[in-house]
């Protein structure tokens, strides 16, 4: 049996596991990305937890390697570079330190790193629905909004190892600052920390009832505006279906450039499910050129959710 551990970085937590080649996830760890504001403190915590999963593998000589993604990872350098939702800064030269961090402590390991979402779109074809679609757009809705496209059968990567960044592309000119830098980026409006930004601004703006009116708003959390939705608050409501809409023109723009026979989202706010999806499909359909209306299914990710970021990233060793 061989083995692979995935390391999924993300803005509020990073998560490790040991998983098999059959998509068993054997062993977890975790810890918290905002606790660290030290890249080289950061970097240790991230050694110490892969030599622990490394001493619990069954197998030690038939682990593979370390798969990561990460915001702005790099495939081609294995660094992550100027990642926007992220404590470190610059750029991260990742694969080069671990490795020889690991090498030092008697782990002749590879590190292979990418993108995050480009990690869930290689879990996707290999654990997911996707083992027989060829064209493809992976989306993942968390702090961020990132992006995997797939064009017959293979990532697209382009020169920089950058490509397929939709949740930066711009949808409100002069809109939302992004951390990124610039205004009015999908990720704005769009992710969880987007959806929030929408709700106080409906709050702020409107006369729609809502038990968010007794909330402070400095409290208010994504998840706290879907379990409202789910009772019918009327302007969570409004607040997904205003995300939905600028999401499908998002969504929309992206698959008129690559064509995909299928969209699939995961991360937090897909959770949310049919409140998402119902408006979301309404509004991509209305959006979509004409020669691409009914071809293109939205679905949620086939990957377990609460480990569908670790199998992404560790199945980067499988792929390879």
């Amino acid at each position: 049996m061989k083995y692979s551990i995935g390391i999924d970085i993300g803005g509020t937590n990073t998560a490790f596991g040991l998983v098999d080649e059959n998509g068993k996830v054997i062993e977890k760890e975790s810890l918290k990305t905002r606790d660290f504001s030290v890249t080289e403190d950061y970097i240790a915590a991230l050694v110490n937890k892969i030599e622990i999963l490394c001493d619990k593998c069954p197998d030690t000589d038939n682990i593979l390697g370390v798969g990561m993604g990460c915001p702005n990872g790099n495939y081609y350098n294995g660094s992550m570079e100027y990642a926007p939702n992220l404590p470190f800064k610059g750029v991260v030269k990742f694969k080069e330190i671990l490795e020889l961090m690991l090498l030092k402590d008697s782990y002749n390991l590879k590190v292979t790193l990418t993108n995050d979402a480009n990690a869930a779109a290689i879990g996707e074809m290999i654990y997911g629905k996707a083992k027989n679609v060829k064209d493809f757009i992976m989306i993942t809705l968390g702090t961020g909004v990132g992006s995997g496209v797939v064009v017959d059968g293979k990532l697209v990567y382009g020169s920089t190892g950058f490509a397929g960044e939709v949740g930066h592309t711009i949808i409100e000119p002069n809109g939302r600052l992004c951390g990124c830098g610039r205004k009015g980026c999908l990720e704005t409006y769009t992710s969880a920390t987007g959806i929030v930004r929408t709700v106080k601004e409906i709050l702020n703006t409107s006369a729609y009832p809502s038990a968010l009116r007794n909330v402070n708003q400095e409290e208010i959390t994504s998840k706290m505006i879907y379990d409202y939705a789910t009772k019918g608050d009327e302007l969570c409501l409004e607040c997904f279906d205003r995300t939905a809409k600028t999401l499908a023109l998002g969504l929309a723009n992206a698959a008129e450039i690559t064509s995909p026979k299928k969209i699939y989202l995961f991360g937090g706010l897909a959770k949310s499910g049919d409140l998402i999806l119902t408006p979301l499909k309404k509004y991509f359909e209305q959006d979509l050129f004409v020669v691409f209306k009914n071809t293109i299914d939205i679905e949620l990710s086939g990957l377990e959710q609460d480990n569908a970021a670790i199998l992404g990233s560790a199945a980067l060793c499988f792929n390879d």
